[in-house]
């Protein structure tokens, strides 16, 4: 699965378990009920593009 913005926060944390992490860090409730990760991120007053790049840094980290 290639995750983006659209993916939920349970999706990510399934397809790549070091993201849980920044998830953590940042609050993020990860139980989000299927909501994207971009709509979770606008609910928090986090930039979605920001939070993409943190996660996608952690991924890429662990190839």
């Amino acid at each position: 699965m290639d995750c983006d913005l659209e993916t939920s926060i349970p999706d990510w944390i399934i397809e790549h378990p070091q993201t849980q992490r920044v998830f953590d860090a940042l609050e993020l409730d990860t139980s989000c009920g299927g909501k994207s990760l971009e709509y979770v991120c606008h609910h928090c007053g986090l930039s979605p593009q920001d939070v993409l790049e943190k996660l996608r840094l952690v991924v890429n980290k662990c190839q």
